[in-house]
């Protein structure tokens, strides 16, 4: 028999706790193999929410209460995986909504894949057969959709489709791995940093569809401005893919800076400049993303492993020139180029959007993706 542990914060949901245990019992009270704890982090809600729960204690001993300062859901739920671990031996331990909004019929779905394997298993409203509410205005329908979508981009983990939810069954060795990291973060980016360390520690991410039910009592808490920002400072300043690009973008001023002063400092010849300039780029680039993009993945060893990486990265390197020759090359022959004249009078040719757009779509990607198989690949 396993222990599984559902954690769910509480502030204000009086109106909402009899109903949620209630369900939650039904629904898994006849599941086979697995013993279900429910313990509820409760900051000092002034509604008498914890009444409600000593209340229902009294009828339920699978009920647990604990009482903490108001200081945000992250912290709610690493106070709570700390005392389920120390207290309860969990197996797994579910995140879970306390206004409904997480039907507690789909527990059982969870449990189904983590005897499958899965390690971390996500309630995902993007994946088919999942849903966001209908009654919901088009702002906050945009709000969870672009949000999700930035993560994903920003972590180029296109696969996640939902990193904001908090309809979730980890096992405890991810929690226990991540506990460092997540305690960093009180608000609900939390949510996005436990499942971004999961990631990196190699977890099995498994995603299920689930209906999303809008709250009928009660108010939500999120502060939507703020979330932006911390959600928007998080991938900022964790994603690889993000300082990937940042040092694309360094070598593309590296190498424009050094062609320029080749060419009309130095007198050198156009083409050669324009190698040599790309070349001194190419080698800031493969330190910059070594001790900074991919840090983790820092390549170590003598200095023939370096040139060989290194010659390799040239390679590369040599496969995004060919690339956007040959982009360039059909654009132009297929369009044209043009004078184009954007917003404000700004003029433009047309073959610098073309020479952006491949960059943007196919350069970058091929780029990052060799990188990560190739030359920083996972040890």
């Amino acid at each position: 028999m396993k222990n599984a542990v559902i954690i769910i914060p509480t502030y204000n949901e009086k109106a909402n706790i009899n109903t949620l245990v209630e369900e939650i019992i039904k629904y898994t009270q006849h599941i086979e193999n697995w013993n279900i704890e429910i313990l509820f982090i409760d900051s000092i809600s002034p509604d008498g929410t914890d009444i409600e729960i000593k209340r229902l204690q009294k009828k339920y001993n699978q009920l647990h209460l604990l009482s903490t300062n108001k200081e945000g859901l992250g912290k709610a739920y690493t106070t709570g995986f700390k005392y389920a671990i120390d207290h309860l031996n969990p197996y797994i331990i579910f995140e879970m909504d306390a206004d409904l909004s997480h039907n507690p019929q789909d527990i059982p779905a969870f449990l189904t894949q983590i005897e499958k394997g899965a390690d971390f298993v996500i309630g995902s409203r993007y994946i088919k057969g999942g849903s966001i509410p209908s009654n919901w205005g088009l702002h906050r329908k945009l709000f969870s959709i672009v949000a999700n979508l930035f993560v994903r981009i920003g972590f180029m983990r296109l696969t996640i489709t939902d990193w904001t939810d908090g309809f979730r069954a980890i096992k405890v060795w991810v929690i226990k791995e991540a506990i460092n990291h997540i305690e960093n973060y009180s608000g609900y980016v939390f949510q996005i940093a436990l499942l971004d360390i999961a990631v990196i520690n190699k977890a099995h991410i498994k995603e299920i569809p689930i209906h999303f039910i809008d709250r009928k009592n009660g108010i939500s808490k999120i502060n939507s401005l703020q979330y932006i920002l911390q959600t928007f400072w998080y991938v900022f300043s964790h994603s690889l893919f993000i300082r990937f690009v940042i040092v694309g973008l360094i070598g593309f001023v590296i190498d424009f800076s050094f062609a320029y002063l080749f060419i009309n400092i130095t007198r050198f010849p156009k083409v050669q400049s324009n190698m040599l300039s790309a070349e001194i780029a190419i080698i800031c680039n493969f330190f910059l993303n070594n001790f900074w993009s991919f840090k983790h993945k820092q390549i170590k060893g003598s200095f023939f492993e370096y040139l060989k990486k290194f010659v390799t990265f040239n390679t590369i390197s040599l496969g995004s020139i060919v690339i956007q020759g040959i982009g360039l090359w059909m654009l132009l022959s297929f369009f044209g180029d043009k004078h184009l004249i954007l917003p404000f009078g700004i003029g433009i040719s047309s073959w610098i959007i073309y020479k952006v757009s491949i960059i943007t779509f196919a350069i970058i990607p091929y780029s990052y993706i060799l990188y990560n198989k190739i030359i920083w690949k996972n040890k």
